[in-house]
């Protein structure tokens, strides 16, 4: 069904940015949800059992879920009811749980907690529980930063904690939101809505289809297969990091100081960017954006949105910077890989081994049109009308992990800086994104996913 963008403006509840009829458009436009396996909860709350695997052009890909939102959240007792609140939530989470299969055919629940919440309400159990970072010597979770790229007007945000909802369902994501907002313990600061996929199995992807809808500027130009609005499939199953290398335990860069309370736990980066599609499309021919998403004279398919990026592709320093010698500009797959992935074989506690060159970052970020959220309880940050961004969300180990790979992509390598220009065109897709908001989160393990250390403190 086409739709015009008066139709789409004029469509019931969803006649503003942030109302739930926009997202409804998700499943009007995507039609039947794609099939799922089956899936059990894991320890983790990050890891998402049920996501099939397709493959495009040969290369392994994961289907994300249809549906994301992120609840922003100040928590809304004070200290002395903080184990009652605990109490309250995990009723909410396990009734989540019982209703619904952990997989994107039911719903996958996150629960982060920034360390507003840590320093203000567990202050005590904190300092001698919070996991640190071994290789920086500090707190797994410090607070975000500017990056060289970054507008100086990007708010480094203070929430008390994010909770991420993914399903195929719409209504399942909306019950999960009432619910939380009908606990009484969290007071909703921002709801971010989003959408991934579609067009796996044929015909035009959900995000040009939205985008069209939408009548966001250069919408004609994304290619209809596009898993994500900038064109190139960012689903990989061999450029996500595999099972649980993410983990606070995994990798041995983070000090868990004696206990096991954060096991099975992670870190959570959070930011909304705004994407300028019609720079992207108009000023980039292929082949440009080709080196730009992945590294210099990179040589695929005309036209592929599917280009292999695993072990065996995986770019050390030495080789960003003679691109950079050679060329002047770096990709952004290649430049931040030299951080992202490992340096030689790791085997975890569990035993697993991850081959040198996988990747350690595990993202789950997805397409939006709010401008820059759906809702906020500071309704001045709010812009009118829809635009092209992505909320972007990645597991890491630790903050400055997630640090040292977002400076990567600015030209700054653990031994050696790039004389790139911030935003400069050379400089990966930094001409096109803007970052308007940024958070870092801790995930704590399952088992301690309701407010963490008050029954501790």
């Amino acid at each position: 069904m086409s739709l015009t963008r008066r139709r789409f403006l004029a469509g019931g509840a969803a006649t503003a940015l942030g109302a739930a009829g926009v997202y409804e458009l998700v499943d009007r436009l995507a039609g039947s949800a794609p099939e799922r396996p089956a899936g059990r909860p894991r320890p983790e709350q990050h890891l998402l059992d049920g996501v099939r695997v397709v493959r495009q052009d040969g290369v392994a890909v994961l289907v994300p879920p249809l549906h994301h939102e992120v609840v922003t959240a100040r928590v809304a007792v004070d200290r002395a009811d903080l184990r009652d609140a605990q109490a309250a939530l995990e009723r909410v989470l396990r009734g989540l749980d019982d209703e619904y299969e952990p997989t994107p055919a039911g719903l996958g629940v996150t629960v982060a907690w920034g360390r507003p919440y840590f320093e203000r309400l567990v202050p005590s159990a904190s300092a001698r529980l919070l996991p640190r970072d071994r290789r920086a010597d500090l707190p797994a979770l410090l607070d975000a930063r500017r990056f060289p790229s970054d507008p100086e007007d990007t708010v480094l945000e203070a929430n008390d904690a994010a909770i991420l909802l993914r399903s195929d369902v719409r209504d399942h994501v909306d019950d999960a939101v009432d619910r939380l907002r009908r606990s009484g313990v969290l007071h909703v600061t921002s709801l971010r809505r989003g959408f991934a996929g579609g067009g796996f199995e044929g015909g035009v992807s959900l995000p040009k289809r939205m985008a069209l809808a939408a009548g966001v500027g250069g919408a004609d130009l994304i290619p209809d297969s596009s898993e994500l609005f900038l064109g190139f499939t960012s689903t990989q199953a061999a450029g996500m990091g595999p099972g649980r290398i993410a983990n606070f335990e995994t990798l041995g860069l983070v000090d868990l100081r004696g206990s096991d309370y954060f096991v099975h736990g992670t870190h959570l980066h959070l930011s909304h960017v705004a994407e300028d599609l019609e720079a992207w499309y108009v000023n980039f021919d292929f082949d440009e954006r080709v080196a730009t998403a992945f590294r210099p004279d990179l040589r695929v398919k005309p036209n592929a949105q599917t280009v292999a990026q695993g072990p065996e592709q995986a770019q050390t320093a030495a080789d960003v910077v003679r691109d950079f010698r050679r060329t002047g500009r770096i990709g952004h797959s290649a430049s931040i890989q030299p951080t992202s992935r490992l340096a030689a074989d790791v085997t975890g506690p569990d035993g697993t081994t991850y081959r040198k060159g996988s990747a350690i970052p595990i993202r789950a970020d997805f397409n939006t049109l709010d401008n820059p959220f759906a809702f906020s309880d500071r309704p001045e940050e709010l812009q009118p009308g829809p635009a092209a961004g992505l909320h972007f969300l990645v597991f890491n180990p630790t903050s400055d992990d997630f640090h040292r790979n977002r400076l990567a992509m600015d030209g700054v390598l653990p031994d050696v800086k790039l004389p790139l220009p911030p935003r400069d065109r050379n400089q990966g897709f930094n001409a096109v994104l803007r970052t308007t908001h940024r958070q870092n989160f801790l995930v704590p393990p399952r088992r301690h996913r309701s407010f963490p250390l008050a029954e501790v403190e």
